[in-house]
C-alpha cells in the first residue's frame, strides 16, 4: 500500500532506539507505540479531525489496517489512553533521526549566491488551545495557547529544533535553549533582541542577523560606502551606548540600513558579520519569512490546530507527529525524485493511501503534463463533438 511504502521511509531501528530509551513499551501486550505512530501518521495523512474518525475510518476498511502495518486494535479509548500516557519524547526524538536524514538531501539547494553556510530562522508561531481544558496553558485572561518556538534551516525549511511552551513563554528564552553551530547565521526578528544572548552566539563563533529597536542606543564609529539605487542607505560599525547594553555586548556591530524599493519601508539590522556585502545581509533577512511560510503551511495542511487529548503529553505527541510527518514526506519526496511540491505529495499520498501500486506509479498517473503526451501519442478515439 502506499502508506506503507510511506512508512518504509522511517528506520525501523532508530524508532524502537526512541522507545527503548523511554521505556514506552514497558508492559504493554497490544497496541504498541508503533501502531500508534502509525494510527496518528495515518491521521495526519488523510486529514482525520478526531478519535471517533480514526476509528471508524480503519474500521470501515476490514483487513487494511494490519497491512498498514497496525497490529493492535484501533479504538479511540485505547489510541486516547496511548497520547495520554505513552512519553511525547518518543516521537521528538523520532522527528530528531528524521531531521538528521533529512538534512543532508537539502544541504545542496540554493539560498543566496554568496553565501554557502548554513542559515537558520528563528520564529515561535502561538496554537490555541481551550483554557478550560488546559489550564497549563495560559495565554491571555480568557484564550489559552501554546507557543511553537522553531528554529528552521532555510534550506529545504528542514526544522532542527523545536520548543513546546506555553502561551505566555516569552520568545527569548528560545535563545538559551539552542546550541548554537560555529559559523552558521541565526536569522531572527526583533522578539529575540536581548544583547546579553546575541553576545553568547558570537562567543560560540556563530553568526546572527536581527533588527533593531528604535530605542537602541548605538554610537557610530565608522561608516563604509553603499549602492543606493539597490535600497541601501547606510552600512557601518557601531558600538553599543546604552548604560546596560553596553556591558551586555561590549565589542562592535554592524549596522546597516535599508528601504524597501517597493513598500518604502525602512529596516535597520543588526549583524556580527562584517565580510559579507551589505545587501545579503538584508537579503538574508527577507529569507526569514520562509519560517512564516513553514507555520502557515502545518497549520494549513496537518492537524496542529485542534487536538486529540488535552494534557500536555497529549498536545506534544501531536505536535512531534505531524513534524515528523512533514519532514519524512519531505524526504520521500527528495529520495523518490518526485516533481511535485509538498503539498501534492502530501494530498496525493493521504488520498492513495489504501491503494495497492507502487508510490511513484501513483505520482506519475496524477501527473497532467504525462497524461497529456500519453492522449496525443496513443489514443486513436474519435472525437463526440468532431463534424
Amino acid at each position: 500500500m502506499v502508506f506503507s511504502q510511506l512508512m518504509d521511509f522511517v528506520p525501523q531501528r532508530e524508532f524502537q532506539a526512541c522507545v527503548a530509551r523511554h521505556r514506552a513499551d514497558w508492559h504493554l501486550r497490544r497496541f504498541s507505540c508503533w501502531d500508534q505512530w502509525l494510527c496518528m501518521a495515518f491521521a495526519q495523512l488523510t486529514h482525520r479531525e478526531s478519535l471517533r474518525d480514526i476509528e471508524s475510518c480503519l474500521r470501515a476498511v476490514s483487513g487494511k489496517p494490519y497491512h498498514l502495518g497496525i497490529r493492535g486494535e484501533v479504538s479511540r479509548s485505547t489510541l486516547a489512553d496511548a497520547n495520554e500516557r505513552r512519553d511525547w519524547r518518543v516521537y521528538a526524538d523520532l522527528a530528531k533521526v528524521l531531521i538528521a536524514m533529512a538534512r543532508p538531501l537539502y544541504a545542496h539547494d540554493p539560498l543566496i549566491a554568496e553565501l554557502d553556510s548554513t542559515v537558520y530562522a528563528l520564529e515561535s508561531t502561538t496554537i490555541d488551545v481551550c483554557l478550560s481544558l488546559c489550564p497549563w496553558a495560559p495565554y491571555e485572561r480568557s484564550r489559552g495557547a501554546v507557543k511553537m518556538h522553531t528554529l528552521l534551516d532555510l534550506r529545504g525549511s528542514i526544522p532542527t529544533f523545536i520548543d513546546i511552551t506555553h502561551g505566555r513563554s516569552h520568545d527569548v528564552l528560545a535563545l538559551d535553549r539552542i546550541a548554537f553551530e560555529p559559523g552558521a547565521f541565526y536569522v531572527m526578528d526583533r522578539g529575540y533582541l536581548s544583547f546579553e544572548r546575541l553576545f553568547r552566539i558570537h562567543q560560540s563563533g556563530a553568526f546572527f542577523v536581527t533588527r533593531a529597536l528604535r530605542t537602541t542606543q548605538m554610537g557610530r564609529q565608522r561608516s563604509r560606502q553603499v549602492a543606493r539605487d539597490s535600497g541601501l542607505r547606510s552600512d557601518q560599525t557601531v558600538l553599543l551606548t546604552g548604560v546596560k547594553t553596553r556591558h551586555h555586548y561590549p565589542v562592535a556591530l554592524r549596522r546597516v540600513s535599508y528601504r524597501d524599493l517597493i513598500s518604502s519601508k525602512r529596516f535597520v539590522f543588526l549583524s556580527n558579520h562584517f565580510r559579507l556585502p551589505a545587501l545579503t545581509i538584508a537579503q538574508l533577512y527577507q529569507n526569514r519569512w520562509s519560517i512564516e511560510v513553514f507555520f502557515k503551511w502545518i497549520k494549513q495542511h496537518l492537524r496542529i490546530k485542534s487536538f486529540l487529548g488535552n494534557s500536555p503529553n497529549a498536545v506534544k505527541t501531536q505536535i512531534w507527529i505531524a513534524v515528523s510527518v512533514y519532514v519524512l514526506v519531505a524526504i520521500a519526496q527528495k529520495t523518490l525524485g518526485v516533481d511535485a511540491s509538498l503539498y501534492t505529495f502530501l494530498q496525493v499520498v493521504g488520498l492513495t493511501a489504501f491503494e495497492k501500486v507502487p508510490i511513484l506509479q501513483v505520482f506519475e498517473r496524477s501527473n497532467p503534463s504525462n497524461s497529456r503526451m500519453e492522449a496525443d501519442l496513443g489514443s486513436n478515439q474519435l472525437n463526440l463533438f468532431e463534424f
